[in-house]
């Protein structure tokens, strides 16, 4: 359910930052046509499906990477969960009050402390690389160094050709972190007016 949530609201961040992008590559394209020539605007889609497929491929990494994380999550809740048998979930639905088994002092000897140590340094470093490995995906992603090698060929391939020109190419890089500037403002401005709205009539008091 959570994962399911979380998904379609992923999913609909994407789609919000693709039409500004897109809104964003509009306008400039109308202008390079307008008031530059072809190989301005060249440059400006270059660059700009260049970065653009670079986060495109980002966003699919980092999703595919959390969806992983909560799937992880719900089956240890699900098997936490199946340890207990349903009069346990009606008496204790929190699980506040459940007993787990206590070694006794006796048996608490200095191997024995170390042992639990070591079990314990071991879990951690389990998890450490598990977490390590789950990061990586993000980083390391077929699309995201398709994007970048798509980059990289372009910039060579319109300087090598003498119609590279750095304003318009360093515009396009630039469409899609403005884009997402915007994007995060708008979606900071209303929640600030739906507090401060709520606050208004609050405070306003009923005329008789």
């Amino acid at each position: 359910m959570v994962t399911t949530h979380l998904m379609m609201k992923i999913n609909s961040n994407i789609l919000n930052f693709a039409k500004v992008f897109i809104f964003l590559n509009l306008c400039l394209s109308v202008y390079a046509i307008l008031f530059q020539n072809t190989i301005w605007l060249l440059n400006l889609q270059v660059a700009f499906f260049s970065s653009l497929f670079v986060t495109i491929a980002s966003f699919l990494s980092y999703r595919k990477n959390i969806k992983n994380r909560l799937s992880n999550i719900d089956d240890t809740n699900r098997f936490s969960a199946d340890d207990r048998d349903k009069i346990d979930e009606i008496d204790d639905p929190y699980d506040l009050y459940s007993e787990y088994e206590e070694l006794p002092e006796s048996e608490l000897t200095s191997d024995k402390i170390k042992e639990i140590i070591e079990e314990e340094k071991r879990k951690v470093k389990q998890n450490s690389i598990k977490n390590t490995v789950f990061s990586a995906g993000g980083f390391v992603s077929i699309y995201r160094v398709l994007g970048y090698v798509f980059l990289i060929f372009g910039f060579f391939a319109l300087n090598n050709n003498n119609l590279f020109i750095p304003l318009a190419f360093i515009i396009g890089l630039g469409i899609v972190p403005i884009g997402v500037l915007f994007t995060k403002i708008k979606a900071w401005d209303i929640p600030t007016q739906k507090t401060s709205n709520n606050q208004q009539n609050q405070i306003e008091i009923p005329k008789k």
